[in-house]
């Protein structure tokens, strides 16, 4: 009886640790970099997930060669947090190359490796600094499109220059397409080291409102792949009304805006937000609407005492900045007005910060 009690009470005090043991779950174990130069370094990032609620500790990753280098988190590793592991090979060699590294930790007996592949040529040509934006195998010339000015009922094109930096052939494609965007890519299916484009349309009439109009779309190598977020394209778009035709008198009577600067440099000398104001004066002959007030990122906050303004009236425009917000935006951070000014129909008020 004593020896099954025995027994029984050391499987009870190792159910816990099994339970809640380390697991180091990989997004994938092998990444293919592509192409480099020769005695071009490249860098593959491997995502992990600490999937448990105990710290994981990596004690060590023991690369196969002295041709690479890998940086992986000295610390230990909460639970259920992400990290990368990157492995950094020196391209001393030409030709195709496979190198392998062991991650040792305490979330298993035996260690886990992860293998990075590309090849090294002797002709590559370097086109970081021509499509910067790497999304896997693909990079982009940019990772942003801004369609600016449009009046109501027409149409306006922006292009992505797109480079097929890995050994397979694709076709590029954006997915979640809004109603009032359209896409081509040319050629259809891009060959490893060649260079297409998609050419992405604004059908205004298909937008309601006047002023800024912002959303994601996404790139996939292939149709029918998963959306990623750090495949991300930013979108944004500014209507305007339609272009209306004025006599002289009708122009000599219309409302004129003017403000006392068109941009806001912050200094946050340490400050988590600083915020500044900007006079608007209606210097017109009739009464100023202004219609619109947007934001192009966060990180902003905007108060505007008064939209409409008689002939003679003034009101402040008050801005303040967010520091840590701002600082993890990707757009410029940026203030929209939209008036019936002729002369100032989008105002855009640029918030340049330190």
């Amino acid at each position: 009886m004593v020896k099954y009690q025995n027994l029984f009470f050391l499987l009870i005090a190792l159910l816990p640790v099994n339970a809640s043991a380390q697991k180091l779950v990989a997004e994938k174990t092998t990444v293919d970099v592509g192409r480099t130069g020769y005695q071009m370094p490249v860098t593959a990032t491997f995502e992990f997930r600490n999937k448990s609620h105990r710290h994981l500790k990596i004690s060590d990753v023991r690369p196969d060669c002295r041709c690479t280098v890998v940086d992986y988190p000295r610390e230990p590793i909460a639970g259920n947090a992400r990290f990368q592991v990157r492995m950094t090979y020196d391209a001393r060699q030409l030709g195709h190359f496979a190198h392998q590294a062991a991650i040792v930790s305490n979330a298993s007996d035996k260690p886990l490796y992860i293998t990075m592949r590309g090849v090294v040529l002797a002709d590559y040509v370097d086109l970081s600094s021509t499509f910067p934006v790497e999304m896997g195998d693909l990079r982009l010339d940019k990772d942003a499109l801004e369609f600016d000015d449009v009046n109501k009922g027409f149409e306006q094109v922006q292009e992505l220059m797109v480079y097929n930096n890995g050994t397979a052939v694709y076709q590029p494609n954006l997915m979640h397409l809004p109603s009032y965007l359209t896409a081509v890519m040319k050629p259809e299916r891009l060959a490893p080291n060649r260079t297409g484009k998609l050419t992405v349309t604004l059908h205004s009439d298909r937008l309601h409102d006047y002023g800024l109009t912002q959303t994601s779309v996404y790139l996939a190598g292939n149709p029918g792949d998963k959306v990623r977020q750090d495949h991300e394209i930013s979108v944004s778009a500014v209507l305007l009304p339609p272009v209306l035709d004025m006599t002289a008198e009708q122009r000599r009577l219309a409302p004129k805006l003017s403000l006392s600067k068109e941009h806001i440099d912050i200094d946050f000398d340490g400050k988590r937000k600083k915020t500044d104001v900007i006079e608007l004066t209606n210097d017109g002959l009739s009464e100023l609407d202004i219609s619109s007030l947007q934001m192009f990122t966060s990180g902003l906050r905007v108060s505007l005492g008064k939209r409409r303004l008689a002939p003679g009236q003034s009101t402040r425009l008050k801005v303040t900045a967010m520091r840590d917000e701002l600082s993890r935006q990707r757009r410029r951070p940026r203030i929209l007005m939209i008036t019936n000014d002729p002369d100032h129909g989008k105002v855009l008020i640029e918030v340049r910060s330190k």
